[in-house]
């Protein structure tokens, strides 16, 4: 209760110097709070939180931008906001960056870890959509073309790692964050990580 009473002051804070604003909770389905409740929760650093800001890329809106070094991703909104987001990303022998399209969007979706990373730790297997999912409450599936890169903006059940890098190469989010990206972004939005 503590984090959040100093979270909310220091959003309240942001706002008034006008830099930044707090983006609010999305709506949450009954099976999203049914599984959200059994995930741990980690305490939100001011500086990973979600804001609306000032666009900081330049890009066209509704452009998504992962700035891996910041372990920031950006929502790039129109009239030159964005919302920032705070993300894990992979760790520096399996980050990944480049130009991709979201191709399909999932719900609690199933993790079926790629052949390559069973190589590198066989004891990953495949996980059934739902709190014990690495993937969490949402996935964005990045394409090149037709082309599946295996990287995702997903959800997380480690909260604790926003931040830092540590995945195997995809961008990793809060679980109320990814939701709330997951309604504003549709298939077919440009995704630049870098």
């Amino acid at each position: 209760m503590r984090a959040a009473a100093c979270l909310a002051a220091f959003g309240a804070l942001l706002a008034l110097s006008g830099c930044f604003s707090v983006v609010p909770d999305p709506q949450l389905s009954a099976l999203d709070a049914k599984y959200m409740a059994l995930i741990p929760d980690a305490p939100v650093d001011p500086h990973f939180a979600r804001y609306q800001i000032t666009d900081p890329t330049g890009e066209a809106p509704g452009t998504v931008v992962v700035e891996t070094k910041e372990r920031q991703l950006y929502l790039v909104l129109p009239g030159r906001k964005a919302i920032r987001y705070g993300v894990a990303v992979g760790d520096e022998a399996y980050g990944w960056t480049g130009l991709a399209d979201v191709a399909r969007k999932a719900e609690w979706p199933n993790w079926n870890p790629p052949a390559e990373m069973i190589a590198r730790w066989p004891h990953v297997h495949a996980v059934e959509g739902g709190p014990n999912s690495p993937l969490g409450a949402r996935a964005l599936y990045l394409y090149q073309g037709n082309k599946d890169t295996l990287y995702r903006i997903h959800g997380t059940n480690e909260p604790e790692k926003i931040g830092q890098a540590v995945s195997s190469g995809c961008i990793r989010m809060r679980n109320l964050d990814v939701v709330d990206l997951y309604n504003r972004v549709p298939v077919g939005a440009k995704v630049i990580v870098r």
